[in-house]
């Protein structure tokens, strides 16, 4: 498959999820209150730090391996069969001093749920780690969408008959139940079922350092959340969350599918030539005038957003969600760098990257969350900043880019997104910070924002305009057909 036809077959996948999301997350900010969101949400922070150890980071392995033997295959299922095993056991141990550390026993049901979800995750990871390596985003497509589809029914079906927090937890059983399923589906007949002792030190010495990268990140990208719900409350934690979850809304509708393809393609580049330096720079270009105009329409819409997505008793979570935007912009120079330095089997360096990363984000946050819950979305707004420069820089001793280069091209996104910007900050002068109805106004900026963005694009000769133009002859063949 190429990698345009994966890319797109990425996008349509990550959008359908999206959209799916987005309506969940409307029906739920009326079914649930900010409490009962924050419950799941802190429980789930810690749940995820279990998850970083889910398969060792054997799926990993399995996507860089230059030269594949049938024995590291049956080593990647040992270890993820294993490794999901005991998770889901750390898990249900864990439930009932995390109840009793927050105070709250809606908790520990939440956790045992979750647990059981770990014990099929397995099933479905061997094949989603193959589909990566061979680049079939098509099934991939598949897999992810049925699963979010079936748990996100699961999910509203219960909140909407009152179970409160714990039908966010049926829905992710539903999910893994689903993603095994399909996964089974997919595995191929030649991989083996029993457990093997062969091959498993050398998958281990790999995966171990993608696994403790992903905890440090999971832990950095969660302390806002732990923090505040020690410090303040539960309801600050539910209000943090929806903030994130809108300004995350950028990684849903990109960078979750640009990553899943970056990473399998970094790695092959790095095998096939040595370096994966152009395909890198014109990522990160892609990257960073999307998020930027991004980023700046919601630091400029964050009321009317708010109130559309979730309603006016969420309206406390518009100022962290104007810093976060802001955090989210810094950091986006250095998005595709962990998949860059994965890619080129850099897992070490990548693990000391993000536990610097992670201290950074640990203390910013928690100096803010012990002030308020804005403070804690400044403080990660300030992280971001401080791990940027780490993250270049590691890049650099990898693959040997120009600062200047890099310099240009973020200049080129960056002039871009201010024209951008023009559009929603014209829509916030005619119709105010806080419109009472908020879907003309949106509409609006986004279409402002969007033919503006475009103008930028074409003026400025940014790279992204020569793929908008292969787009559109694409579409012109398909709606026309192709010219004799």
């Amino acid at each position: 498959m190429s990698t345009r036809r994966a890319i797109a077959f990425s996008f349509l996948d990550r959008y359908a999820a999206l959209a799916l999301s987005i309506a969940a997350s409307y029906i739920l900010s009326r079914l649930m209150t900010p409490s009962e969101i924050g419950v799941y949400s802190v429980t789930m922070v810690f749940v995820s730090l279990a998850a970083a150890f889910r398969d060792l980071g054997a799926g990993q392995f399995l996507l860089q391996k230059r030269e594949l033997e049938p024995q590291h295959i049956k080593a990647v299922w040992t270890i993820m069969l294993g490794a999901g095993s005991v998770m889901a056991v750390l898990i249900l141990l864990a439930a009932w001093p995390l109840s009793l550390f927050y105070k709250d026993p809606r908790i520990m049901p939440i956790m045992w749920l979750i647990a059981l979800g770990y014990v099929f995750n397995s099933f479905g990871a061997m094949s989603y780690a193959w589909l990566m390596r061979s680049l079939r985003f098509e099934a991939l497509a598949l897999m992810r969408f049925s699963a979010t589809l079936t748990g996100t029914a699961a999910t509203l079906l219960l909140a909407w008959r009152d179970f409160g927090p714990i039908s966010l937890a049926w829905g992710s059983l539903v999910t893994a139940l689903t993603n095994a399923a399909v996964g089974l589906y997919y595995r191929p007949d030649s991989f083996h079922w029993l457990p093997t002792r062969q091959g498993l030190r050398e998958v281990l010495s790999f995966g171990s350092k993608v696994s403790l990268t992903s905890m440090a990140g999971t832990l950095g990208n969660g302390a806002p959340e732990m923090v505040l719900g020690k410090l303040q409350d539960l309801h600050a934690v539910g209000l943090y969350s929806r903030a994130n979850g809108l300004v995350s809304m950028f990684a849903r509708l990109v960078m979750d599918a640009t990553n899943a393809v970056a990473l399998p393609l970094f790695a092959r580049t790095t095998r096939e030539q040595g370096s994966s330096r152009e395909p890198w720079l014109r990522a990160t270009g892609y990257v960073t005038v999307l998020g930027w105009s991004f980023a700046a329409g919601v630091a400029l819409l964050g009321a009317p957003l708010v109130l559309l997505l979730h309603g006016p008793q969420w309206g406390e979570a518009v100022p962290p969600l104007r810093w976060m935007a802001l955090g989210m912009a810094v950091g986006l120079p250095a998005a595709l760098c962990p998949q860059l330095l994965i890619g080129a089997g850099q897992a070490g360096r990548v693990l000391r990257l993000t536990l610097f990363a992670t201290a950074c984000q640990i203390l910013c946050t928690s100096v803010g969350a012990f002030f308020g819950l804005e403070e804690a979305a400044l403080g990660f707004a300030a992280a971001q900043l401080l791990s940027l420069v780490s993250w270049l820089r590691g890049a650099r001793e990898v693959i040997a880019f120009q600062w200047s280069e890099l310099a240009g091209l973020l200049l080129r996104s960056a002039s871009c997104a201010v024209l951008a910007g023009v559009g929603p900050l014209l829509i916030v002068l005619v119709y105010g910070t806080a419109p009472e109805h908020p879907v003309a106004p949106l509409l609006w900026a986004t279409l402002a924002g969007g033919a503006l963005l475009l103008l930028a694009l074409r003026l400025a000769a940014h790279p992204l305009w020569s793929e908008c133009q292969r787009m559109a002859g694409f579409l012109r063949g398909k709606l026309y057909g192709s010219p004799r």
